[in-house]
């Protein structure tokens, strides 16, 4: 939810509200709501580019302990 820009940090949090992760996002709000539930390689074809395969990257993440499955 909001607006946010590529590189700006966000929360996601499951349909509770409980808070999943923080991380740093790849692409714009307005982007991520044109992509999101699309496979990687469609994201190209929807936004004219793809710079990432990824909304966030593992590397870009700290996941909460307490949702967390391995």
């Amino acid at each position: 939810e909001g607006r946010f820009d590529h590189g700006d940090p966000v929360i996601c949090v499951d349909n509770n509200g409980a808070i999943l992760a923080k991380g740093l996002v790849n692409y714009n709000s307005i982007e991520i709501n044109k992509i999101k539930g699309l496979k990687t390689k469609q994201i190209g074809q929807v936004l004219g580019h793809k710079d990432y395969d990824e909304i966030i990257h593992r590397d870009n993440m700290a996941v909460t302990g307490q949702h967390y499955k391995k």
